[in-house]
Protein backbone atom coordinates (compact mmCIF):
# COMPACT_ATOMS: atom_id res chain seq x y z
CA UNK A 1 0.00 0.00 0.00
CA UNK A 2 1.10 3.61 -0.88
CA UNK A 3 -0.75 6.93 -1.05
CA UNK A 4 0.09 10.51 -0.78
CA UNK A 5 -2.67 12.76 1.48
CA UNK A 6 -2.88 16.51 2.42
CA UNK A 7 -1.66 16.76 5.91
CA UNK A 8 -4.84 19.33 6.81
CA UNK A 9 -7.18 16.65 5.69
CA UNK A 10 -5.58 13.82 6.93
CA UNK A 11 -5.46 15.27 10.05
CA UNK A 12 -8.74 16.17 10.62
CA UNK A 13 -10.20 12.66 9.15
CA UNK A 14 -7.65 11.28 12.02
CA UNK A 15 -9.21 13.10 14.87
CA UNK A 16 -12.64 12.61 13.63
CA UNK A 17 -12.16 9.15 14.11
CA UNK A 18 -10.24 8.84 17.48
CA UNK A 19 -13.06 10.98 19.40
CA UNK A 20 -14.81 7.65 18.81
CA UNK A 21 -12.34 5.06 19.64
CA UNK A 22 -13.51 3.35 22.59
CA UNK A 23 -12.84 4.34 26.08
CA UNK A 24 -12.44 1.00 27.44
CA UNK A 25 -11.59 -1.65 24.86
CA UNK A 26 -11.62 -5.44 25.92
CA UNK A 27 -9.42 -6.01 23.01
CA UNK A 28 -6.12 -4.27 22.29
CA UNK A 29 -7.12 -4.52 18.32
CA UNK A 30 -10.42 -2.25 18.84
CA UNK A 31 -8.21 0.34 19.78
CA UNK A 32 -6.49 0.76 15.95
CA UNK A 33 -7.80 2.82 13.25
CA UNK A 34 -8.19 0.97 10.22
CA UNK A 35 -6.44 2.53 6.71
CA UNK A 36 -8.11 1.80 3.33
CA UNK A 37 -6.39 2.68 0.29
CA UNK A 38 -8.37 2.36 -3.53
CA UNK A 39 -8.48 4.15 -6.62
CA UNK A 40 -8.33 7.78 -5.41
CA UNK A 41 -10.08 7.21 -2.21
CA UNK A 42 -8.75 7.36 1.38
CA UNK A 43 -11.06 5.65 4.81
CA UNK A 44 -10.33 5.75 8.00
CA UNK A 45 -12.34 3.83 10.64
CA UNK A 46 -13.13 2.45 13.55
CA UNK A 47 -15.51 0.11 15.31
CA UNK A 48 -15.75 -1.52 18.88
CA UNK A 49 -18.60 -3.77 17.95
CA UNK A 50 -21.22 -1.23 19.51
CA UNK A 51 -19.95 2.01 17.74
CA UNK A 52 -18.75 3.03 14.46
CA UNK A 53 -16.96 5.90 12.54
CA UNK A 54 -15.76 6.11 9.55
CA UNK A 55 -14.25 8.81 7.09
CA UNK A 56 -13.29 8.85 3.53
CA UNK A 57 -11.07 11.58 1.94
CA UNK A 58 -9.72 12.14 -1.20
CA UNK A 59 -5.56 10.71 -1.95
CA UNK A 60 -3.43 9.95 -4.63
CA UNK A 61 -3.33 6.51 -4.16
CA UNK A 62 -0.25 4.66 -6.24
CA UNK A 63 -1.16 1.19 -4.49
CA UNK A 64 -4.27 -0.17 -2.64
CA UNK A 65 -4.02 -2.01 0.25
CA UNK A 66 -5.54 -1.86 3.88
CA UNK A 67 -3.63 -2.00 7.31
CA UNK A 68 -4.91 -1.86 11.24
CA UNK A 69 -2.42 0.35 13.13
CA UNK A 70 -2.95 2.43 16.85
CA UNK A 71 -5.32 5.03 16.72
CA UNK A 72 -3.70 6.83 19.69
CA UNK A 73 -0.16 6.82 18.45
CA UNK A 74 -1.24 7.96 14.55
CA UNK A 75 -3.48 10.65 15.92
CA UNK A 76 -1.05 12.29 17.76
CA UNK A 77 1.54 11.99 14.93
CA UNK A 78 -1.25 13.27 12.65
CA UNK A 79 -1.59 16.39 15.01
CA UNK A 80 2.04 16.99 14.76
CA UNK A 81 3.06 17.24 11.44
CA UNK A 82 4.49 19.29 9.66
CA UNK A 83 2.83 21.35 6.96
CA UNK A 84 4.15 19.67 3.67
CA UNK A 85 2.08 16.38 1.73
CA UNK A 86 2.14 13.31 3.90
CA UNK A 87 3.52 10.13 2.11
CA UNK A 88 2.24 6.50 3.49
CA UNK A 89 3.75 3.03 2.94
CA UNK A 90 3.12 -0.15 3.86
CA UNK A 91 5.68 -2.96 3.45
CA UNK A 92 7.32 -5.46 5.60
CA UNK A 93 4.83 -5.16 8.12
CA UNK A 94 5.64 -1.66 8.98
CA UNK A 95 4.32 1.40 8.05
CA UNK A 96 6.10 4.27 7.17
CA UNK A 97 5.13 8.07 7.55
CA UNK A 98 7.06 10.75 5.67
CA UNK A 99 6.06 14.47 6.13
CA UNK A 100 8.92 17.30 4.97
CA UNK A 101 11.55 15.93 7.38
CA UNK A 102 9.98 14.17 9.65
CA UNK A 103 9.39 10.17 9.65
CA UNK A 104 7.70 7.63 11.45
CA UNK A 105 7.69 4.15 11.59
CA UNK A 106 5.02 2.62 12.86
CA UNK A 107 3.96 -0.98 13.61
CA UNK A 108 0.66 -2.42 12.37
CA UNK A 109 -2.08 -4.90 14.30
CA UNK A 110 -3.58 -7.74 13.36
CA UNK A 111 -6.35 -6.92 10.77
CA UNK A 112 -6.87 -10.48 10.57
CA UNK A 113 -9.43 -10.47 13.57
CA UNK A 114 -10.37 -7.09 13.17
CA UNK A 115 -14.43 -7.06 13.10
CA UNK A 116 -16.35 -6.14 9.68
CA UNK A 117 -17.99 -2.87 9.89
CA UNK A 118 -21.90 -2.37 10.25
CA UNK A 119 -23.41 -0.79 7.09
CA UNK A 120 -25.34 2.29 7.43
CA UNK A 121 -29.21 1.88 8.17
CA UNK A 122 -31.62 3.01 5.37
CA UNK A 123 -32.06 7.23 5.64
CA UNK A 124 -35.03 7.91 7.73
CA UNK A 125 -34.78 11.30 7.22
CA UNK A 126 -32.55 14.49 7.41
CA UNK A 127 -32.27 17.09 9.87
CA UNK A 128 -30.22 20.53 9.76
CA UNK A 129 -26.47 19.96 11.11
CA UNK A 130 -26.27 23.20 13.08
CA UNK A 131 -30.04 22.97 14.39
CA UNK A 132 -29.16 19.44 15.65
CA UNK A 133 -25.82 20.35 17.05
CA UNK A 134 -28.14 23.42 19.07
CA UNK A 135 -30.59 20.90 19.95
CA UNK A 136 -28.45 18.29 21.61
CA UNK A 137 -26.12 20.69 23.19
CA UNK A 138 -29.30 22.16 25.30
CA UNK A 139 -30.20 18.82 26.31
CA UNK A 140 -26.92 17.13 27.47
CA UNK A 141 -26.51 18.88 30.54
CA UNK A 142 -29.64 17.17 32.06
CA UNK A 143 -28.39 13.28 30.94
CA UNK A 144 -27.40 11.31 34.18
CA UNK A 145 -23.57 11.34 35.36
CA UNK A 146 -24.58 8.04 37.73
CA UNK A 147 -24.46 4.18 35.73
CA UNK A 148 -27.27 3.56 38.90
CA UNK A 149 -30.40 3.72 36.19
CA UNK A 150 -27.99 3.22 32.78
CA UNK A 151 -30.85 4.43 30.66
CA UNK A 152 -30.65 7.79 32.18
CA UNK A 153 -27.29 7.99 30.22
CA UNK A 154 -29.02 8.24 27.32
CA UNK A 155 -30.78 10.66 24.86
CA UNK A 156 -34.28 9.89 24.03
CA UNK A 157 -35.13 11.03 20.39
CA UNK A 158 -38.58 10.93 19.23
CA UNK A 159 -39.62 10.93 15.46
CA UNK A 160 -42.57 13.10 14.42
CA UNK A 161 -43.81 14.32 11.46
CA UNK A 162 -42.15 17.34 11.65
CA UNK A 163 -39.58 17.79 14.32
CA UNK A 164 -37.12 15.58 16.09
CA UNK A 165 -37.99 15.59 20.55
CA UNK A 166 -34.82 15.20 22.37
CA UNK A 167 -35.45 14.26 26.22
CA UNK A 168 -32.77 14.18 28.70
CA UNK A 169 -33.09 13.26 32.76
CA UNK A 170 -31.59 12.66 35.94
CA UNK A 171 -34.23 12.67 37.62
CA UNK A 172 -33.77 16.05 38.71
CA UNK A 173 -34.24 17.97 35.79
CA UNK A 174 -35.53 17.16 32.16
CA UNK A 175 -34.47 19.01 29.46
CA UNK A 176 -36.33 18.84 25.98
CA UNK A 177 -35.76 20.69 22.47
CA UNK A 178 -37.26 20.03 19.25
CA UNK A 179 -35.43 20.33 16.19
CA UNK A 180 -37.29 20.24 12.42
CA UNK A 181 -36.49 17.38 10.20
CA UNK A 182 -37.73 16.24 7.03
CA UNK A 183 -39.08 12.39 7.66
CA UNK A 184 -39.48 9.10 5.62
CA UNK A 185 -43.57 8.32 7.01
CA UNK A 186 -42.43 4.91 7.79
CA UNK A 187 -39.82 6.74 10.48
CA UNK A 188 -42.87 8.50 12.19
CA UNK A 189 -43.14 7.27 15.45
CA UNK A 190 -39.83 5.77 16.18
CA UNK A 191 -38.36 6.29 19.52
CA UNK A 192 -34.79 5.96 19.89
CA UNK A 193 -32.49 5.69 23.15
CA UNK A 194 -28.83 6.68 21.74
CA UNK A 195 -25.63 6.87 24.00
CA UNK A 196 -25.31 10.45 25.05
CA UNK A 197 -21.46 10.77 24.22
CA UNK A 198 -21.88 9.55 20.73
CA UNK A 199 -24.74 11.87 20.48
CA UNK A 200 -22.71 14.77 21.71
CA UNK A 201 -19.83 13.85 19.30
CA UNK A 202 -22.15 13.11 16.10
CA UNK A 203 -24.15 16.71 16.79
CA UNK A 204 -20.55 18.62 17.39
CA UNK A 205 -18.26 17.18 14.34
CA UNK A 206 -21.20 16.93 11.82
CA UNK A 207 -22.12 20.23 12.42
CA UNK A 208 -20.82 21.94 9.77
CA UNK A 209 -21.22 19.57 7.05
CA UNK A 210 -24.56 20.43 5.93
CA UNK A 211 -27.62 18.18 6.58
CA UNK A 212 -27.72 14.66 8.82
CA UNK A 213 -28.76 11.67 7.58
CA UNK A 214 -30.00 9.67 10.26
CA UNK A 215 -30.88 5.22 9.89
CA UNK A 216 -32.10 3.07 11.96
CA UNK A 217 -32.02 -0.26 11.21
CA UNK A 218 -32.16 -4.07 13.49
CA UNK A 219 -29.55 -6.43 13.25
CA UNK A 220 -30.82 -9.24 15.03
CA UNK A 221 -31.73 -8.95 18.44
CA UNK A 222 -29.88 -5.11 18.29
CA UNK A 223 -31.31 -2.29 16.87
CA UNK A 224 -28.94 0.55 15.81
CA UNK A 225 -29.24 4.01 14.42
CA UNK A 226 -26.82 5.84 12.05
CA UNK A 227 -25.57 9.47 10.85
CA UNK A 228 -24.22 10.51 7.73
CA UNK A 229 -23.41 13.49 6.38
CA UNK A 230 -20.80 14.21 3.62
CA UNK A 231 -18.13 12.26 3.66
CA UNK A 232 -18.66 10.80 7.56
CA UNK A 233 -20.22 8.60 9.31
CA UNK A 234 -20.99 6.88 12.69
CA UNK A 235 -23.20 4.13 13.76
CA UNK A 236 -24.08 3.11 17.18
CA UNK A 237 -26.03 0.50 18.81
CA UNK A 238 -29.20 2.13 20.89
CA UNK A 239 -29.81 1.75 24.55
CA UNK A 240 -32.21 -0.70 25.57
CA UNK A 241 -33.97 0.11 28.99
CA UNK A 242 -37.20 2.32 29.32
CA UNK A 243 -36.78 5.54 29.82
CA UNK A 244 -39.32 7.16 32.09
CA UNK A 245 -42.21 9.15 30.81
CA UNK A 246 -40.86 12.54 31.99
CA UNK A 247 -42.42 14.62 29.01
CA UNK A 248 -45.80 14.74 30.23
CA UNK A 249 -44.04 16.53 33.46
CA UNK A 250 -44.12 19.56 31.76
CA UNK A 251 -47.26 21.78 32.24
CA UNK A 252 -49.52 22.98 29.18
CA UNK A 253 -49.74 25.98 30.85
CA UNK A 254 -47.82 28.35 33.25
CA UNK A 255 -49.90 30.84 35.29
CA UNK A 256 -46.72 32.13 37.79
CA UNK A 257 -43.88 33.26 36.06
CA UNK A 258 -40.78 35.56 35.72
CA UNK A 259 -39.48 37.30 33.11
CA UNK A 260 -35.17 38.35 33.93
CA UNK A 261 -32.62 39.47 31.71
CA UNK A 262 -31.17 35.60 31.06
CA UNK A 263 -27.44 37.43 31.29
CA UNK A 264 -28.30 39.35 34.96
CA UNK A 265 -29.46 36.10 36.57
CA UNK A 266 -26.60 33.84 35.15
CA UNK A 267 -24.20 36.65 36.41
CA UNK A 268 -25.67 36.65 39.72
CA UNK A 269 -25.88 33.10 40.27
CA UNK A 270 -22.38 32.74 39.46
CA UNK A 271 -21.41 35.77 42.32
CA UNK A 272 -23.87 34.65 45.41
CA UNK A 273 -23.02 31.06 44.44
CA UNK A 274 -19.23 31.61 45.17
CA UNK A 275 -19.76 31.34 49.04
CA UNK A 276 -22.00 27.66 49.13
CA UNK A 277 -20.26 24.46 49.52
CA UNK A 278 -20.48 22.13 47.05
CA UNK A 279 -24.64 20.83 47.30
CA UNK A 280 -26.15 23.53 48.83
CA UNK A 281 -28.91 25.50 47.29
CA UNK A 282 -29.72 29.36 46.56
CA UNK A 283 -33.09 30.78 47.65
CA UNK A 284 -34.53 32.86 45.04
CA UNK A 285 -36.82 35.20 46.26
CA UNK A 286 -39.81 36.96 43.64
CA UNK A 287 -41.45 39.49 44.14
CA UNK A 288 -43.09 42.25 42.37
CA UNK A 289 -40.15 43.72 40.42
CA UNK A 290 -37.17 41.85 41.61
CA UNK A 291 -35.95 38.46 42.89
CA UNK A 292 -33.63 38.56 45.70
CA UNK A 293 -30.68 35.41 45.66
CA UNK A 294 -29.08 34.56 49.33
CA UNK A 295 -26.89 32.12 50.32
CA UNK A 296 -26.41 32.51 53.90
CA UNK A 297 -26.41 28.78 54.92
CA UNK A 298 -22.49 29.12 55.59
CA UNK A 299 -20.71 29.55 58.93
CA UNK A 300 -17.59 30.65 56.84
CA UNK A 301 -19.29 33.52 54.25
CA UNK A 302 -22.57 34.68 53.04
CA UNK A 303 -23.42 36.74 50.01
CA UNK A 304 -26.92 37.96 48.44
CA UNK A 305 -27.92 39.91 45.81
CA UNK A 306 -31.07 41.67 43.62
CA UNK A 307 -32.18 42.09 40.23
CA UNK A 308 -34.72 43.33 38.09
CA UNK A 309 -37.83 41.07 37.17
CA UNK A 310 -41.29 41.14 35.91
CA UNK A 311 -43.60 39.14 37.57
CA UNK A 312 -46.54 37.56 36.60
CA UNK A 313 -48.66 35.81 39.34
CA UNK A 314 -48.30 35.63 42.80
CA UNK A 315 -44.75 35.34 45.07
CA UNK A 316 -42.86 32.54 45.69
CA UNK A 317 -39.70 31.41 47.36
CA UNK A 318 -37.53 28.60 45.79
CA UNK A 319 -34.04 26.81 46.48
CA UNK A 320 -31.98 25.95 43.47
CA UNK A 321 -29.06 24.17 43.12
CA UNK A 322 -26.96 27.03 41.18
CA UNK A 323 -25.06 24.40 39.02
CA UNK A 324 -28.75 22.75 37.69
CA UNK A 325 -29.77 26.20 37.26
CA UNK A 326 -26.63 27.74 35.45
CA UNK A 327 -26.27 24.64 33.02
CA UNK A 328 -30.28 24.69 32.79
CA UNK A 329 -29.22 28.77 31.27
CA UNK A 330 -26.73 27.41 29.50
CA UNK A 331 -29.28 26.64 26.88
CA UNK A 332 -31.07 30.06 26.57
CA UNK A 333 -29.80 31.67 23.64
CA UNK A 334 -32.17 34.59 24.26
CA UNK A 335 -31.92 37.85 25.95
CA UNK A 336 -34.42 37.05 28.38
CA UNK A 337 -35.33 33.99 30.41
CA UNK A 338 -39.24 33.08 31.32
CA UNK A 339 -38.79 31.04 34.82
CA UNK A 340 -42.50 29.55 35.56
CA UNK A 341 -43.48 28.69 38.59
CA UNK A 342 -45.62 25.04 38.49
CA UNK A 343 -47.76 23.44 41.00
CA UNK A 344 -48.31 20.31 42.57
CA UNK A 345 -49.87 18.45 45.20
CA UNK A 346 -48.21 19.95 48.33
CA UNK A 347 -48.78 23.60 48.85
CA UNK A 348 -46.47 24.12 51.27
CA UNK A 349 -44.07 22.69 48.73
CA UNK A 350 -43.55 24.73 45.70
CA UNK A 351 -43.35 22.99 42.21
CA UNK A 352 -40.95 22.04 39.51
CA UNK A 353 -39.20 25.61 37.99
CA UNK A 354 -39.44 25.44 33.98
CA UNK A 355 -37.11 27.53 32.36
CA UNK A 356 -37.64 28.66 28.85
CA UNK A 357 -36.26 31.22 25.84
CA UNK A 358 -38.01 34.13 25.76
CA UNK A 359 -36.98 36.45 22.95
CA UNK A 360 -38.22 39.73 24.83
CA UNK A 361 -40.75 41.02 27.40
CA UNK A 362 -43.33 41.73 25.12
CA UNK A 363 -42.88 38.32 23.07
CA UNK A 364 -43.54 34.43 23.54
CA UNK A 365 -41.03 31.86 24.00
CA UNK A 366 -38.43 32.06 20.84
CA UNK A 367 -37.95 28.35 20.31
CA UNK A 368 -39.00 25.31 21.89
CA UNK A 369 -36.40 24.79 24.91
CA UNK A 370 -38.00 23.81 27.76
CA UNK A 371 -35.51 22.78 31.14
CA UNK A 372 -37.67 21.69 33.93
CA UNK A 373 -35.78 22.15 37.43
CA UNK A 374 -37.18 20.10 40.74
CA UNK A 375 -36.55 22.34 43.52
CA UNK A 376 -37.99 20.19 46.41
CA UNK A 377 -34.83 17.15 45.52
CA UNK A 378 -32.22 19.80 46.44
CA UNK A 379 -33.43 21.07 49.72
CA UNK A 380 -33.23 16.92 51.38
Amino acid sequence: MKFQVNRDALSEAVSFVSRLLPQRAPMLILTGILIEADANALRLSVFDYEVSAQVEIVAQVETSGRVLVSGRLLNEIANKLPNAPVEFVFENGKVSVKCGAAKFNLATMPIETYPPLPEMPAVAGTVAGEDFQQAVAQVLPAVSKEDVTPQLNGVLVEAGEKSLTLLATDRYRVAMREVSWKPKPEAVGNTSLVPSRILGEVAKNFSHQGDISIGLAAEGEKEIIGFSANNRSVTTILMKGTFPPVKSLFPAEIENFAILTTSDLVDSTKRVGLVLEREAPIKFEFVDGTVSLDASGNETAQASESISAELTGKEIVVSLKPQFLLEGLSGVHSEFVKVGFTSNNDPNKPGPVLITSHGSKEKTDSDSYRYLLQPNLLNR
